[in-house]
């Protein structure tokens, strides 16, 4: 099954923990689909259309125990089909640095994280789209007392 032109439900749902630990992964609530397919089309496809190169999607839908499993907010978006982790660097041609850029001026968004690395490039960026979209901006760095998510000017 399509979530969009360039996302599979099975790629969206593919996570390398939930097989190693026979985690049960698929998205089995509509409600989580419908979210699953809207965030792809209104935020992955423009992104993929755009640079025309293949961008991974290195964690989609989370179930509870997927969730638990990787430490994940208890609130997590990941969890009702709403946010996704992109990681262009993995096949280059484009940064996380250029995705995260383009989805902050270009699309509507909920929520918007660049996620460790450095000043120049992120290691991967999250992104959720949801019915209420807040257009937050943060940043995600670690400290002593865990990861710490500090708030960006738009």
């Amino acid at each position: 099954m399509k979530l969009s032109a360039h996302v599979s439900l099975a790629e969206f749902c593919h996570s390398d923990t939930a097989k190693r630990r026979g985690i049960d992964n698929t998205i089995k609530d509509p409600v989580h689909l419908a979210s699953a397919k809207l965030l792809c089309e209104k935020v992955f496809e423009p992104i993929r259309l755009h640079f025309k190169v293949p961008i991974h999607i290195s964690s989609g839908y989370r179930c509870g125990a997927l969730n638990r499993a990787v430490k994940g907010s208890s609130s997590s978006q990941h969890c009702m089909g709403q946010a996704m982790d992109i990681d262009a660097d993995r096949y280059g041609g484009v940064t996380n640095k250029e995705i995260f850029d383009y989805i902050r001026k270009n699309l509507e968004w909920d929520q918007l994280i660049w996620e460790f690395g450095t000043d120049d490039n992120p290691d991967w960026v999250h992104v959720s789209f949801s019915s209420n979209n807040r257009k937050q901006i943060l940043r995600a760095v670690k400290s002593k007392k865990g990861t710490l998510y500090r708030p960006v000017a738009g």
